[in-house]
């Protein structure tokens, strides 16, 4: 069965008076969208006014945002001046994000870079990843290399150099490697919690005030396949 956090069950990677680190559930959605849905924004709000007995307003930046069908590890700012410095390091490709993806069918080469150019459809909410620039396209470039053959599966490490919607969903699919569980991009069937097998495993950066350099690791979900990885 699928479970939001909440404030008494959020997963906190990482906090001090500056920035919050969450690792985030299947099904949560990081900012309020038109589902009306309690966003996890909401939800570390709550978080932080129990925990610090806060009065009146929390203030929270959110930095940047994961899709609802995928799990690990969303920053968020606790003030004003660390969001605009966060927003310069992820607008500056100063951060370093790495991603753990199952797939059913293995890319043919063990590790290599993938560069498309991506159109978006906004009314499927779906990117479509071509291999040629095409009109209105964006280009998406990473790097993969499968980690571990699993029974049925195969696991990717994945290192972004550009953060485009849908960007890992759509470049996999576009090799023939959809992810486990996204019936949008082309996978055989759901996973029973409606989410996907991509997960925000590690975060590098530069803390926005301390200047210390940060490494954070979200743990894998609890399910079998991710467990065997």
């Amino acid at each position: 069965m699928k479970v939001l956090s909440t404030k008494e069950n959020l997963n906190v990677l990482y906090e001090d008076n500056h920035i919050i680190v969450v690792n985030k559930r299947v099904g949560d959605i990081v900012q309020g969208d038109k589902t009306g849905d309690k966003p996890l924004s909401d939800v570390v709000k709550e978080y932080i006014k129990d925990k610090y007995n806060k009065p009146g307003e929390v203030f929270l930046g959110v930095v940047h945002r994961l899709d609802r069908p995928t799990t690990g590890i969303v920053l968020f700012a606790r003030t004003s001046k660390a969001l605009t410095r966060l927003n310069e390091l992820f607008k500056n490709r100063e951060t370093q994000k790495t991603y753990w993806a199952v797939v059913k069918n293995p890319p043919v080469q063990e590790n290599g870079t993938l560069v498309h150019y991506l159109t978006r459809n906004e009314k499927s909410n779906t990117s479509h990843a071509h291999t040629k620039e095409v009109s209105g396209s964006k280009k998406a470039s990473l790097d993969y290399k499968i980690i571990r053959h699993l029974q049925n599966y195969t696991a990717l490490e994945i290192d972004l150099h550009t953060g485009r919607h849908h960007q890992i969903r759509a470049q996999l699919a576009a090799i023939g490697s959809p992810i486990k569980g996204d019936l949008k991009y082309g996978a055989g069937r759901s996973n029973p919690d409606g989410g996907i097998h991509l997960h925000a495993r590690r975060l590098q950066l530069t803390h926005p005030v301390t200047k210390e350099q940060l490494v954070i690791t979200a743990p894998v979900p609890d399910d079998s396949v991710w467990k065997s990885v």
